[in-house]
């Protein structure tokens, strides 16, 4: 029987424990639900071990019934982001909401509720989610792609959820899109030529990174990264939490998965391939107790998987829209295809976040013969 809903902020560490395990509930029957490491959600929520908190604050909302918790929000304000350009997502006045996950469509209102009040009476005046909690993290609620699982830093979410939202007065702002190949073919025929056509060139150079000056290579790719896509939309640059991920991978970068494009000796592009981290933690089912911890460090040894994951390219400015751009594209494409395939047994690759008016992006991806497989939304709304 439905009761008083009852929206409560979270104070303690067992409220932020308590927070953590909501999806737990939810989703324990769905097949598809990809159980995060207990740990590494507390340290997502806590100030102390996420540099995301340097520049911004949040609060975070439970939801209670029948002396029951239903539900889970954040709101947040991220400072990087007020001072970014409007037309660029963010900008003065904008404040966000993630970490989204409900019972029912009460407690889901509820919680938006909560979240609106605690944005408007912080002086924002537009709310944008769901994102969860930095931009470089899982923004946007899943409304096509139920159908299997995420793959790592990819978010899950209840089908319901896309018509809840929608009657919250949450309007669509902005798609993100996955797409998936089969990494065991060829990629068609023109690729071939243009890959050819590259490695012929004396200027290019495609190489790997190397893991054991990794402080050196990262700093290679977040030079590109941030000139890349500086004038992306949501994108931050110089967002500390940007390292700190780097870091977090650290354990599942391998230099054959990443490369680096340099062109007259300068580095230009790169590409950065992930195996698909969330194949190894499903089974671990939250813990690394008793011993997930050793079958984790097994796997990382040399992981097997079926998937890989792009979450990130780029190309500096200068050379985007060029056809030094595709052709420096489909060679690290190519390269870590064959890699992916041969070394660690994947047979497909998920590319994603793609932005729906990444029209070189879509391209690149529609002639490598992919699949759109997911499709998330970013919502916002006038407080």
């Amino acid at each position: 029987m439905a009761g008083t809903i009852t929206i409560r902020k979270v104070e303690t560490k067992r409220d932020r424990k308590v927070f953590v395990d909501v999806p737990f509930g939810l989703y324990r029957d769905d097949p598809h639900w990809v159980p995060p490491l207990k740990t590494e959600a507390l340290g997502l929520i806590t100030p102390e071990k996420n540099g995301w908190f340097s520049h911004a604050k949040a609060q975070l909302f439970l939801a209670e019934e029948n002396d029951r918790v239903v539900g889970r929000i954040s709101a947040h304000i991220d400072t990087l982001a007020l001072t970014m350009p409007a037309e660029q997502g963010f900008g003065p006045g904008v404040g966000q909401w993630g970490l989204m996950e409900a019972e029912s469509e009460p407690v889901f209102q509820a919680l938006l509720a909560a979240a609106e009040d605690w944005l408007r009476a912080q002086g924002m005046t537009r709310m944008l989610g769901p994102i969860s909690m930095s931009i470089w993290e899982e923004p946007g609620l899943l409304i096509e792609g139920y159908d299997h699982a995420p793959t790592i830093m990819m978010g899950h979410a209840r089908p319901e959820y896309r018509d809840w939202v929608a009657r919250s007065g949450q309007v669509p702002v902005k798609r993100l899109m996955t797409c998936e190949v089969d990494v065991t073919r060829q990629f068609p025929p023109i690729v071939q030529r243009i890959i050819k056509s590259g490695e012929k060139n004396p200027r290019i150079v495609i190489r790997e990174v190397d893991k054991s000056r990794f402080e050196d290579e990262a700093a290679i790719i977040l030079a590109i990264l941030n000139d890349a896509w500086s004038s992306n939309w949501g994108s931050c640059p110089d967002a500390p939490e940007i390292k700190d991920v780097g870091v977090k991978l650290k354990p599942i970068v391998f230099n054959d998965l990443i490369r680096i494009a340099e062109v007259d000796g300068k580095p230009v592009a790169f590409m950065i391939t992930l195996p698909d981290l969330n194949e190894a933690i499903k089974p671990l089912r939250g813990s690394l107790l008793p011993f997930g911890w050793a079958k984790l460090l097994l796997w990382l040894r040399k992981p097997k998987v079926k998937t890989v994951r792009v979450p990130l390219m780029g190309v500096v400015r200068e050379l985007q829209s060029s056809r030094m751009a595709s052709q420096l594209a489909f060679m690290m494409i190519e390269y870590i295809r064959r890699s992916a395939s041969q070394d660690y047994g994947a047979t497909r690759a998920e590319i994603g976040w793609i932005l729906d008016d990444n029209q070189g992006m879509r391209s690149i991806a529609e002639t490598i013969e992919s699949r759109m497989n997911k499709v998330y939304q970013v919502y916002e709304k006038t407080l």
